[in-house]
């Protein structure tokens, strides 16, 4: 579905993001996580056509990305910016169903739809600003979901809310991932979250950006947290992404940029 080439990105002489090689298959959940400056938010901007790369393509369904494309829908981590305050819940997530040419009744009936399935029906007739943060970002996530994308960006979106409630979104995001069939890219800072969430945890080194490792997470599609992050190989693998994000080597000193890396659950 996605395949980006050789794509690096530059301000001036500094260079955030240098010859990036990544694919991203229909219906898999990708994770992206580095330190701090290593161009995670730049990547996905590039992605969405939000920002031009400096070098390199990105294509989306066979199409080169040429600013934002109909089929993407993004969700930021400050929910309180990306919402329009003068808008009823309801008709935020009802805004970009213009973009799909649906009529006024259409677009409220998939706007009450999308709310439903984030558990936010009764809050439809509300303003964001009457709502917590955590339920401001699940309105996020229901305007992304109300859209129907292709695929679905993801940069940090829970780095605002506190632990209870992210724990609840990570798991909103893993079971609209099973039963919807969307494609996922998400940015986080976060190594437990990385590896709970990601079907693939794709790690950034810095200075320039570029993919220092990918990991392929065969843990059982149906997770908990509480159980999921006792299992072994969770463990394993959450160890061996916070070596290789600190700078460390993998296990059995794998080198940077070598084919991705397996563990599986026993």
């Amino acid at each position: 579905m996605l395949e980006i080439t050789g794509l690096g990105h530059s301000y001036g002489d500094h260079h955030v993001l240098r010859d990036v090689n990544l694919t991203v298959a229909e219906k898999e959940l990708v994770t992206i996580v580095g330190p701090s400056g290593c161009g995670k938010s730049t990547l996905l901007r590039c992605i969405a056509g939000l920002i031009a790369p400096t070098a390199g393509s990105v294509v989306l369904n066979g199409t080169a990305i040429d600013g934002v494309p109909d089929g993407l829908a993004v969700v930021f981590q400050d929910y309180s910016r990306s919402l329009m305050p003068w808008l009823t819940v309801r008709d935020n997530v009802a805004l970009p169903l213009r973009r799909r040419g649906l009529g006024k009744g259409e677009r409220r009936a998939e706007a009450l739809r999308a709310l439903r399935s984030v558990g936010l029906e009764d809050a439809a007739a509300k303003y964001p600003w009457q709502l917590s943060g955590g339920m401001q970002q699940r309105v996020s996530i229901a305007r992304a979901l109300a859209y129907r994308p292709s695929l679905l960006l993801m940069d940090e979106p829970f780095g605002s809310v506190d632990a209870q409630t992210r724990e609840d979104l990570e798991d909103l995001v893993l079971r609209f991932h099973r039963d919807e069939g969307m494609t996922i890219l998400l940015v986080t800072h976060d190594i437990d979250e990385s590896v709970y969430l990601g079907d693939r945890v794709v790690v950034l080194a810095r200075d320039p950006g570029r993919i220092r490792k990918e990991l392929t997470v065969t843990l059982p599609p149906d997770r908990d947290q509480i159980a999921t992050r006792a299992d072994p190989a969770f463990v394993r693998l959450r160890a061996e992404v916070g070596r290789l994000v600190r700078g460390g080597a993998a296990d059995g000193g794998a080198a940077d940029g070598g084919p991705a890396d397996h563990l599986a659950s026993e």
